[in-house]
């Protein structure tokens, strides 16, 4: 009786020993697995705000694009506003010179500067003509209508803030074997100088043209002294010579010289 009592009381204290150590166990498997799902629930968390931080990056480097684009084409939009004056010289009572040919300068001039603005305004720059029609700038009952209708050319070059105005002449000489085109500027004007030089290489390099021509500085010319813009005479050729008159007075002609002139403007304007 008494050995089946410790027996009993054997069994009864391993199973309260082997309950204790599974018990300890489950609390240790339950414990990690709470430590392992923190770790993993922050982990989460973690990457979650990294990809939060990413994706804000990458949004504030796509506005920071944006805007640099949007001040790209601003810079685009305004470097492409050129404007540039066109004057046909003479016109109205002042016939400018008369060709040997009896051709009339103001009529040469106001052609050739017609196919060079549109010339130009297919290369997206904007023409401002000083006069399209055969009348001068003054005014009928002006007693010094020479120098009102140079004024107002003047004032138009430097009112419409233009990088540059071409006037557009026909020259003449007592000999009559002289000719060729010839660019006249302002002598206190670098920019005027850079500019003829550029315009006579363009015309220089015309088939037609016997002999190539220099830039010639000048003090004296209205048109060089009284503007703020660069500005530049073009003589086209000599009406004075009677082979170059009659290339002149021809559509063909004024054409090559209108497409020198434009490919020289174009030229200056690219280079700044």
């Amino acid at each position: 009786m008494r050995r089946e009592k410790r027996t009993l009381e054997f069994a009864m204290t391993l199973l309260i020993l082997l309950c204790s150590f599974y018990i300890g166990r489950l609390g240790a498997g339950l414990s990690v697995g709470s430590r392992a799902k923190t770790q993993i629930i922050e982990g989460q968390s973690s990457t979650e705000g990294a990809k939060a931080q990413a994706n804000a990056g990458a949004s504030g480097e796509q506005d920071n694009t944006g805007a640099s684009k949007k001040q790209e084409n601003a810079g685009t939009t305004v470097q492409d506003k050129i404007t540039v004056v066109v004057d046909a010289g003479h016109g109205g009572i002042d016939a400018g010179k008369v060709g040997i040919n009896g051709a009339l300068e103001k009529e040469i001039n106001l052609a050739i500067a017609g196919k060079l603005k549109t010339l130009l305004e297919q290369q997206d720059v904007t023409v401002v003509m000083t006069r399209e029609t055969d009348n001068g700038l003054y005014d009928e009952g002006e007693a010094n209508k020479k120098q009102q209708d140079m004024k107002r050319r003047c004032a138009m070059i430097d009112e419409t803030e233009a990088v540059l105005a071409v006037s557009i002449h026909q020259n003449s000489y007592t000999q009559e074997s002289v000719c060729g085109p010839q660019v006249f500027f302002y002598e206190n004007s670098a920019q005027g100088r850079k500019l003829a030089s550029i315009l006579q290489e363009a015309l220089n390099a015309m088939p037609q043209v016997e002999r190539a021509r220099e830039i010639k500085p000048n003090d004296s010319y209205y048109i060089l002294r009284k503007t703020q813009t660069p500005t530049v005479i073009v003589e086209c050729g000599f009406l004075s010579n009677a082979a170059e008159a009659e290339r002149l007075s021809g559509e063909e002609y004024q054409e090559t010289v209108a497409e020198a002139v434009c490919a020289g403007i174009v030229e200056y304007i690219r280079e700044g």
